[in-house]
């Protein structure tokens, strides 16, 4: 992959994904797989005005082997350095960058059970510096090739040619593999800010889901919920985007009604294993039945894993034709196959989705109906045939998609 279309990425992930400003901290979680790339990146957030940019290394072999070897007391424990870490970034409204290039079987083998523990173990003493950063900071997550992943990815090819195709395909489904792709995004968040103010014009109660692979479900929203897409704004009023790549118009849906099945149309990868054919039935708008054909015992533990697991927190609207659906890439990787298609999040919502949230408390967003969970995980609904219908207070349906893609 050419330098030059590298650059154009790693400053588009600095200058839109977080939009760093002059004085900003900035962290940056990467794997191993790309570090000339990581160290472009840092250069383009210091060329954006950061003060200090910090790179968090990774690595899911050694992760892997101290998921095996660390006792469930020591993984429980959020340590005095990892405690302060938090605060500084808390502190600072760190902008963070999260580049993902995991292989999607890199956790398998690991005792699920035990890592759950853990992480519940660990929510309640990381989640009030989640909750000082939420809305007050700039995000985003973004991708570029590991060695297994694109092996995963194009088993056929030798691992320098897979490496290549991932990189080809990570830059044309991110709107980065062409001559100004900061221009390309202005373009893309306007098209997703005309469908959010369409929809949100439509007062919605319900929306309803059908396809012929068995998926019959309706989920109601909130009288205040409002769709969202694209770009996001801190409350401190700067944009930024938090996922490069990203299709969807999303809102948050009223925590408990739900009522229906849904069938998946591609793999989860959750907790570095693959969940596949699976379907979730609701009652009362809760899980109430798990099936799938490869990982169920791993989605029976996600959606058990507290109280709001087992109820939607995200209503995810994606076009069947999207860039991403048309590669004919299967990425295994959800950042990319959520934005393939419609989905759905189990798990904890978003506050942003109530209109006048700013002026709300955690509880009273909570009340209105914003499902509140430690896990967040999207997984992906839609087909070529899929059909939604918004349905407002007076009964009146408005068709959302036809034949998988937007009605309007």
């Amino acid at each position: 992959m050419r330098t030059s279309q590298l650059r154009k990425y790693a400053k588009l992930l600095a200058r839109v994904g977080l939009n760093v400003k002059k004085g900003q901290s900035v962290f940056i979680a990467a794997c191993l797989d790309q570090p000339e790339f990581v160290t472009m990146t840092v250069e383009e957030c210091y060329k954006a005005g950061a003060s200090e940019v910090y790179v968090e290394w990774t690595h899911q072999p050694a992760d892997k082997l101290s998921s095996q070897y660390r006792t469930l007391e020591s993984l429980s424990e959020l340590k005095p350095w990892a405690k302060a870490k938090w605060e500084y970034k808390a502190e600072k409204y760190a902008c963070r960058l999260w580049i993902e290039s995991e292989d999607p079987d890199g956790m398998n083998g690991v005792d699920q059970e035990k890592m759950s523990k853990a992480r519940q173990a660990l929510y309640p003493q990381i989640k009030p510096f989640r909750k000082a950063l939420e809305n007050r900071h700039q995000w985003c997550i973004a991708a570029v090739p590991g060695k297994a992943w694109a092996k995963k990815v194009f088993p056929h090819l030798s691992e320098r040619r897979a490496v290549e195709e991932m990189w080809k395909v990570i830059l044309l489904t991110a709107r980065a593999d062409g001559k100004n792709p900061i221009a390309a995004w202005k373009e893309h968040n306007a098209d997703l800010d005309a469908r959010c103010a369409y929809l949100n014009g439509l007062g919605l109660k319900y929306l309803e889901y059908k396809s012929s692979n068995g998926t019959d479900f309706t989920v109601e929203l909130m009288p205040e919920s409002i769709f969202a897409g694209g770009k996001e704004k801190t409350l401190q009023g700067r944009i930024f985007n938090p996922n490069i790549p990203t299709e969807e118009v999303f809102t948050s849906p009223k925590a408990g009604a739900a009522e229906g099945i849904v069938y998946s149309s591609k793999p989860l990868s959750y907790m570095g294993e693959l969940i596949e054919d699976f379907s979730l039935r609701f009652e009362n708008g809760s899980v109430v039945e798990v099936k799938a054909k490869k990982g169920e015992e791993l989605l029976k533990k996600m959606v058990s894993m507290d109280e709001g697991a087992a109820r939607l927190g995200e209503c995810a609207l994606i076009p069947y034709n999207s860039p991403i659906n048309e590669s004919g890439v299967l990425f295994y990787n959800t950042l990319f196959d959520e934005n393939a298609s419609c989905h759905f999040a189990l798990g904890h919502g978003f506050n942003e989705c109530l209109k006048g949230f700013e002026k709300l408390t955690d509880e009273e967003c909570k009340a209105k109906g914003i499902n509140d969970s430690m896990i967040h995980v999207d997984f992906m609904i839609g087909t070529k045939d899929m059909s939604i219908v918004g349905i407002k207070e007076n009964g009146e349906r408005v068709q959302i998609f036809k034949d998988g893609n937007w009605a309007f």
